[in-house]
């Protein structure tokens, strides 16, 4: 048996094609349309291309971090949800003071690195001042290494406010979910902020989206790449189920070895990512229940009784 605790994420075929769509539209600075039906992991994969979880989990007003400047969270990306209320002035204050927050993790970065830096200049001041307090005249002024040692420190301190004080906004691409809550005038705001900002933009939502968006010339227009995010075929779900299992669910390690249940699972759940979780979740809890050691048709049929399954 195997218990997942923690989010593993399998990169999959649809994963891949999704982050290729993100990076042209970041690299060409184009406004890009993401759609697809609920559940084949849009969110999800936004979230992983933002590296959105080490951005939610940083404390940017901390004054060090445990990243570096070449390894800033957040893949130079910001990850927006629309909320259900989204005035225009909410749109741009969201966006903005995520836009801050990476700003603000680029600057802990800067003070990270400089720390080192500045605590041996420091020490080396120490050692500089007690010699001087030991061995020369106070009344004869400084001995040439103090004077050396002051000014290390104050070079290095100096050297960090100016890389400080030049931290830009990091962001490159804006990610914007939940797109078909957005009335016409916040989409307005986007494109705003998408003409002001030079980064590229993608819009992610469900499918009709793009029908929607042709009413709008300005901002239809402006859309460079359309992305169709789709349920996994039956080859991915099989390559997908040999390596990962939902957080907390218990499975057996041959999960893949009854044909019939492996069908079973690939009919149920068409190649949806959120029923393919709600389905083992439930799988795994019939097998604890029963005191089973292995997936079969049987167990997989029994699963599907107790979920709701329409349109995810």
């Amino acid at each position: 048996m195997t218990e997942v605790t923690g989010d593993a994420f399998v990169e999959t075929r649809e994963y891949r094609r999704f982050r290729e769509f993100c990076d042209a539209c970041r690299r060409y600075r184009y406004i890009g349309l993401c759609h697809g039906p609920p559940g084949v992991g849009k969110t999800l994969s936004a979230r992983r291309y933002a590296d959105w979880d080490r951005v939610e989990a940083a404390e940017p007003y901390a004054d060090s971090g445990d990243f570096r400047s070449d390894d800033v969270p957040g893949n130079g990306c910001v990850f927006y949800t629309a909320t259900v209320v989204n005035s225009p002035g909410q749109i741009q204050g969201g966006v903005f003071q995520l836009r801050q927050r990476m700003r603000e993790l680029v600057r802990q970065a800067i003070r990270t690195e400089a720390a080192p830096v500045i605590a041996a200049a420091q020490r080396r001041l120490e050692r500089a001042r007690d010699d001087y307090l030991v061995k020369h005249d106070w009344f004869a002024g400084k001995s040439a290494r103090l004077e050396r040692a002051e000014a290390a420190v104050a070079r290095a301190i100096l050297a960090r406010a100016e890389r400080d004080r030049e931290a830009r906004d990091p962001t490159e691409l804006l990610l914007v979910d939940e797109v078909d809550r957005i009335r016409m005038a916040s989409l307005e705001q986007l494109r705003a902020i998408f003409d002001d900002g030079g980064i590229g933009l993608v819009l992610i939502g469900m499918p009709g989206l793009e029908r929607r968006l042709a009413r709008y010339a300005q901002l239809y227009s402006r859309i460079g790449f359309i992305h169709e995010f789709r349920p996994l075929g039956a080859p991915e779900v099989r390559e997908l189920l040999g390596g990962w299992r939902p957080p907390g669910a218990t499975l057996p390690d041959d999960l893949l070895a009854d044909a019939e249940a492996m069908a079973a699972i690939i009919r149920i759940t068409g190649g949806n990512f959120r029923l393919l979780d709600r389905l083992l979740t439930q799988v795994a809890r019939i097998l604890e229940i029963n005191a089973l050691e292995s997936v079969t048709r049987e167990v997989v049929e029994a699963a599907r009784e107790v979920l709701v399954i329409g349109a995810a």
